[in-house]
């Protein structure tokens, strides 16, 4: 069986997350989207709460489940049996900085490959941030978002106020 990793903060999961899901997907036989557990990053959902969202958006997905994770990437994967892992590049200047981090990824486990999936170019420009940027100041992220993570932003926000 081949599993593929997809790890992130998913905070919160895109579309443009979930299309590199959907088609990594469609390249593997198990992919684990492993949402990472680090707080030193102050994420606006917990990260079980991060891990309910992707559960959900990826329900019609059989071949694919969310999990967490914490410490170094590369024993995750070891320990989940995987062989690769997949990241998305949305613009070149993603490009540098994911290239950084395969290389090391490399360097600590020679078994762990890196694959680089670009998402449809209608979502280039998403990001988590700007996701929650808009949502905070009542903007409509619904073609942005999940209807489910929709509906979590808007929850998170209600209660923040």
């Amino acid at each position: 069986m081949r599993t593929v990793i997809y790890p992130g903060s998913f905070d919160p999961l895109t579309n443009g997350h979930l299309d590199v899901i959907q088609r990594a997907a469609r390249l593997f036989d198990r992919v684990v989207v492993a949402v990472a557990d680090n707080e030193g990053k102050a994420p606006f959902f917990t990260v079980a709460e991060r891990r309910r969202l992707v559960t959900d958006a990826v329900k019609h997905l059989p071949n694919v489940e969310a999990d967490t994770f914490a410490g170094l990437l590369v024993d995750y994967v070891e320990r989940q049996g995987a062989g690769a892992v997949v990241r998305g590049l949305r613009a070149v200047s993603d490009f540098e900085f994911e290239f950084q981090l395969a290389l090391m990824n490399r360097k600590l486990n020679e078994r762990v490959e890196t694959i680089f999936m670009m998402p449809k170019d209608t979502y280039t420009f998403l990001s988590s941030r700007l996701v929650k940027e808009i949502a905070r100041l009542g903007g409509d992220v619904s073609s942005f978002v999940p209807p489910n993570v929709q509906k979590a932003l808007k929850a998170k926000i209600t209660r923040k106020k």
